[in-house]
């Protein structure tokens, strides 16, 4: 990387500014599965944020694949890979963090410097060796390894993307019986549709260290299916490779996976080629060590800290004395500076806490007739408000308009209020106690599984939407509720609906509710939800 700015790009108008609650300071580049941003975890350590495309979002087989990637990809650990932390896979989007590794790709490493020397490929093997040891450890093939997902940092090769970026090729590949990966790096049993184990993946390695030495893929260029003949019926030429690399490259890419070398046998052979290359001024690793290293990955660009929490501005009046100040002895001074400096960073710290519940939960976002000190029924920030699957907030976002006021919202006078609740496929709502329940059973249902528009259903209760921005309320719900019965108002359609929109509830006890839309995301209906507000007079029908 020549500088910071190359690494580092400003937001662009159509980037979030948050995350579920990691605030984005750059954008880090783009890909087949989406954007990627720099962020910070609160402890300030740099995370790399991918947000999945909508198109893929939007894809039930993708959301299954990706699930299950993430949820093996939380189980790897290892020195050579770059660690998921987190990651919302039923999100609008998805997206998932894992540390930031500052250095960069095998590919701009290439790119910018040529071939690496032998001893920087051998201790590149062995790092990536070791990397996969951690992977299939875990029950996972990564599938799609290439140097574009080896990150060179400072102190050795990071591996990323394993298991993960396979759930975006699948998406647009199995329709069309078409392999799956990258070609100029597939084993010859990706290439046939064959068995992918363990083995696939250390092929994979030879053809990535053989592209470190020769700065261009061993079995040349050319479109995919010149490319994947190649690999399947021809034998690569290795006379161009260091003589050193051959013997090791050679085994690793038998076309019989059971004669490849293991990952354990790659670092033990490396380890061993190092040691003995190894001069009286080059150290134990024989020359691929710091110097050569630093060489390689080129001049370390200066991370961006974090985005600083916004802090509202203080109403108090500063009030100033003019009177000058008596003197204290030097001791009582220092005790009331330092007393002074822990009452601020107190008052700071609560705020920030404040804040992050705030942003990250939804707490705050009570509907505009809803009083602070109104008791609900709410146990927990995380019982009602959305998860981490909220989409991010940025200008003119779902959860941007929903923390607006509702033009003239009706008063809750004498309800029972239930704001933010969040209602999905798994849950439902109920106007008598419990009113948000973690089944099925309740009064109000959201349903997206058949291909009409996602809609509010009910066995027992009745659905009127107020329309023009008609406030609802219990006087205007009793009056036009008197008139609904029958199955015609047990299900309503959402596709009229928006945020802000209200509708009239009864159920067959003559309790009256008001829910009011505050986000809705039913675009991708194997994700979809409604948070609300809901205010419910008993018995008042």
């Amino acid at each position: 990387m020549d500088s910071t700015t190359e690494v580092f790009q400003p937001l662009q108008a159509d980037d979030p500014a948050v995350v579920a609650g990691y605030r984005l300071a750059a954008r880090l580049g783009a890909g087949g599965m989406g954007r990627v941003y720099l962020s910070h975890t609160q402890g300030g350590r740099p995370v790399a944020i991918k947000v999945v495309r909508p198109e893929l979002a939007d894809d039930p087989a993708f959301r299954r694949r990706f699930r299950r990637e993430v949820e093996a990809a939380r189980r790897v650990r290892g020195a050579y890979t770059a660690e998921l932390i987190d990651a919302d896979t039923d999100g609008a989007p998805p997206w998932l963090a894992t540390l930031y590794v500052p250095g960069p790709s095998l590919t701009e490493a290439v790119a910018r410097r040529g071939p690496l020397p032998v001893s920087a490929v051998l201790w590149l093997m062995a790092g990536v060796a070791e990397a996969l040891q951690s992977v299939h450890a875990a029950g996972i093939v990564h599938r799609d390894l290439k140097p574009s997902n080896v990150l060179l940092a400072a102190n050795g090769p990071r591996v990323i993307d394993f298991g993960i970026s396979i759930a975006a090729d699948l998406s647009s590949y199995t329709a069309t019986g078409s392999t799956v990966g990258t070609p100029h790096f597939m084993a010859p049993e990706q290439a046939t549709a064959g068995d992918i184990t363990p083995a696939t993946d250390v092929f994979a390695l030879a053809q990535t260290a053989a592209f470190a030495a020769l700065g261009e893929p061993l079995y040349g260029d050319g479109i995919a299916p010149v490319v994947l003949y190649r690999i399947v019926h021809e034998e690569p030429d290795l006379s161009r490779l260091p003589e050193p690399l051959r013997p090791l490259i050679a085994r690793c890419l038998a076309p019989d996976p059971g004669d490849r070398a293991t990952p354990a046998e790659i670092v033990e052979w490396c380890r061993r080629q190092l040691d003995a290359d190894a001069g009286a001024d080059a150290g134990a690793d024989g020359g691929g060590g710091p110097a050569v290293w630093r060489e390689v990955t080129g001049p370390e660009a200066t991370v961006p800290g974090p985005v600083r929490t916004p802090v509202a501005p203080s109403t108090a009046p500063l009030t100033l004395s003019l009177r000058p100040a008596r003197r204290s002895p030097p001791g009582r001074r220092r005790t009331a500076l330092i007393t002074a400096a822990a009452v601020t960073a107190g008052a700071l710290v609560l705020s920030g806490l404040t804040w992050l519940a705030g942003d990250r939960f939804g707490l705050g976002e009570r509907a505009a007739d809803t009083p602070a000190s109104t008791p609900g029924p709410v146990k927990s920030a995380r019982s009602t408000a959305p998860p981490s699957s909220a989409p991010p907030t940025a200008a003119g976002s779902h959860r941007d308009r929903a923390s607006r006021p509702v033009p003239n919202a009706s008063p809750a006078e004498g309800a029972v209020v239930l704001s933010p609740v969040w209602l999905d496929g798994k849950n439902s709502l109920s106007l008598r106690e419990p009113m948000l329940r973690k089944d099925r059973t309740g009064d109000i249902r959201l349903d997206c599984e058949d291909d009409a528009d996602c809609a509010l259903q009910s066995d027992t209760s009745v659905f009127l939407q107020m329309f023009n921005g008609k406030a609802a309320s219990l006087a205007v719900c009793r009056h036009f509720l008197s008139g609904a019965s029958g199955s015609a108002y047990r299900t309503w359609s959402l596709a009229a609906a928006d945020d802000g929109t209200e509708f009239c509830v009864k159920n067959a006890s003559g309790d009256i509710a008001v829910l009011r839309i505050q986000v809705k995301q039913t675009t991708l209906r194997e994700a979809a939800f409604l948070q609300l507000g809901m205010n419910v007079w008993r018995e008042a029908a």
